[in-house]
């Protein structure tokens, strides 16, 4: 069975676009097909202070995979990229590449995935995803093709 999933991609660190592009090729060829991708926007930092601006997007895929199997590869895709400091409890950082779950058909989820502590928290729909313009715009974008 097919599941739709909309990913929140953002960079602000080294070559934005490129990485963005390269982001959407990996999860082309890992999570699933493409349906739709939003334009990429400039927008400010959200949740810290730095002099880099991001470069967000949206995409919409197809995918074969479980909510949770499609965490664990954007977390590999982020690892790959040369993300390699996740945000935690002193904040949001600078980052090559994040990639969020923001929706995954009509699912409400909160789990925990992996262990130890390896182990990520799952949300979905992603909590924050109203307070993000960043996320927002380019979702609408996206529906309203």
């Amino acid at each position: 069975m097919k599941h739709h999933v909309y990913l929140s991609l953002g960079s602000n660190l080294g070559n934005r676009h490129a990485l963005l592009r390269q982001a959407i090729v990996h999860l082309q060829q890992r999570v699933g097909s493409l349906v739709a991708c939003s334009s990429f926007i400039e927008t400010l930092p959200w949740g810290f202070e730095s002099e880099h601006n991001f470069l967000n997007a949206v995409v919409w895929c197809t995918t074969d995979l479980e909510p949770e199997e499609v965490l664990l590869v954007t977390q590999q895709i982020e690892r790959e990229m040369g993300r390699h400091t996740k945000s935690d409890d002193n904040g949001y950082h600078d980052r090559t590449i994040d990639i969020d779950i923001l929706l995954f058909d009509d699912l409400s989820l909160n789990t925990w995935v992996g262990e130890g502590e390896e182990a990520k928290q799952l949300i979905i729909p992603h909590p924050l995803m109203h307070q993000r313009d960043f996320v927002m715009k380019p979702l609408q974008e996206i529906h309203s093709m």
